[in-house]
């Protein structure tokens, strides 16, 4: 039988059916009543027509609902498209049209906010409602609950190189792009993370991040691979964190560089040091005081530094012990990929040499969804394969510049894209540029991305315009989810322009770099 995402739950059932699984505020699910809770609404997303390779949105906050919906998606055979819980309608509208999503599970809130971006979507023939069963759409519209009453489904014949999801993350320019996950990405993933971060049942990890961003997601897929137990929470302030660690006996903690700054500050009870085992972080490089405070704040806490891309989950890890020693480190190849620096034409660098980072193994995700110009940009022959090799092994070209050290080290210099990092999220200059000209009073905009101490990135915001900043600003609260908003915002009477007439970012950009140091922003 293949092994498939949701064999994560059910092998667990079976292998140790009382141990606690999902935990979230006072419910408590051992991996049994998980599983039934899975296969129950597998059962009922049968019944709704989804087969598969049929796409399953779920726009909701971390509650046991989502985590159910996810597995139950894969057992009836369908592909999960986990859609952030702060977008705006308009952007959750874009991603349903853009995969053909058949299927929302979502709550009635946030299905009437939908409403009117609904009718832009055609191919969405059901609605489920954790909290009922009305809404004020024109969809077909049943319980979340009435879904798990259902008994059977039919045998779907599938294998672990199908699809499982779709996550969606902003390109370099204009919309999101979708990136097409298999079983087999998402479990070896899972596998290979259970290896480095030596995960066992005993293990308990805390979810804040958002389950539409790989690094989030990887909280419940580690733990579900090792039998471990995970807590969803969605935290207001910081010191939420740090008590939920106590409250729960947190063992394994991933954050990214913003809340990790945040955290480093605070004061750590007892409690927490005791219990948390190790924490980890991805979605851009931890300041090196930051990871001094939390070495001095949690001295017997093993932390992990991480880097990784959607295309490929995971890509290299820094060991504990070398974390004092090489701080500004990317690390190695995690278990069971390989990374490597090469030049533009494929051949690999020398030591300390600047080249683009490649990633091959069995993370490397099937692409990009429904855009073969972008696949073909980022997914192309992994270098170095025997001539003789007719059909080429795909890699992921990462678009980063690293280098590589004589011991083996990997460390990051830059994007080689326009991609704004801020807050753990990438950012399309792009999307927020034309949010902005939906504005009548503005004639040009560029936005890209400047230091900050907290974000990693700021976003700075130029505009020829016939309006003030704070009017720029208002109109983006309402388009574009907080972590989009520009921090900086510049009325120009003119924006520079190169030889072929375009605006010249690039200038720009150095002239702004000080944006957020200067001003002392925190």
């Amino acid at each position: 039988m293949a092994q498939l995402l949701h064999s994560l739950i059910r092998n667990s059932a079976e292998q140790t059916p009382l141990a606690k699984a999902l935990l979230f505020k006072n419910i408590v699910l051992d991996y049994t009543q998980l599983w039934q809770a899975v296969d129950q609404t597998a059962n009922g997303l049968s019944r709704l027509g989804v087969r598969k390779n049929q796409r399953v949105a779920i726009y909701l906050p971390k509650q046991p609902e989502s985590v159910i919906s996810f597995f139950a998606i894969s057992a009836a055979g369908g592909v999960f498209v986990p859609i952030n819980p702060i977008l705006k309608p308009e952007q959750v509208a874009y991603i349903l049209r853009d995969c053909d999503v058949s299927v929302l599970i979502t709550s009635s809130t946030r299905a009437n906010l939908l409403q009117d971006d609904l009718k832009q979507c055609p191919s969405l023939s059901h609605l489920v409602l954790v909290d009922g069963n009305e809404s004020s759409t024109e969809i077909e519209t049943l319980s979340f609950e009435h879904l798990a009453e259902q008994t059977s489904r039919p045998e779907s014949n599938r294998i672990d190189a199908d699809m499982a999801a779709i996550l969606y993350t902003s390109g370099s320019t204009g919309q999101p792009k979708g990136v097409v996950l298999s079983h087999v990405n998402i479990l070896t993933g899972a596998q290979s993370v259970c290896e480095y971060l030596h995960n066992t049942p005993e293990d308990i990890l805390l979810a804040v991040l958002p389950f539409s961003f790989d690094y989030g997601l990887s909280q419940l897929t580690t733990a579900f691979a090792a039998g471990a137990s995970v807590v969803l929470m969605d935290y207001l302030l910081p010191r939420d964190v740090i008590r939920a660690v106590s409250r729960y006996g947190i063992t394994g903690l991933a954050a990214v560089p913003p809340l990790w700054n945040q955290l480093a500050s605070l004061e750590w009870p007892d409690e927490a040091k005791s219990s948390l085992r190790y924490l980890t972080n991805s979605g851009g490089a931890m300041p090196l005081t930051t990871t001094t405070h939390l070495q001095q704040a949690l001295p017997n806490t093993a932390i992990y530094l991480m880097y990784g891309l959607t295309e490929a989950f995971r890509s290299t890890y820094l060991e504990p012990n070398e974390v004092t020693r090489r701080p500004d480190s990317m690390g190695k190849a995690i278990p069971n990929a390989e990374v490597m620096v090469v030049r533009p034409d494929g051949s690999e660098c020398n030591v300390d040499e600047p080249g683009e980072l490649v990633h091959r193994g069995a993370l490397v995700s099937l692409g990009y969804w429904n855009d073969k110009e972008k696949t073909a940009k980022h997914f192309k022959s992994a270098p170095g394969q025997p001539e003789g090799l007719v059909i080429p092994e795909i890699a992921v070209w990462s678009g980063d510049q690293v280098r590589r050290d004589a011991e083996g080290f990997y460390y990051f210099i830059s994007r080689n894209d326009e991609m704004i990092k801020t807050s753990g999220y990438r950012v399309s200059p792009g999307e927020i540029e034309e949010v902005v000209l939906t504005l009548e009073t503005i004639h040009q905009a560029i936005a890209f991305a400047a230091p900050h101490p907290m974000l990693g990135q700021g976003i700075v915001l130029l505009a020829q315009a016939d309006c003030d900043a704070d009017q720029i600003l208002s109109h983006c609260r309402v388009h574009l989810p907080m972590y989009m908003l520009p921090g900086r915002i510049e009325i120009l009477k003119d924006l520079p322009r190169n030889a072929n007439g375009k605006i010249d970012r690039k200038p720009l950009s150095v002239q702004y770099q000080d944006s957020f140091i200067k001003s002392g922003t925190s």
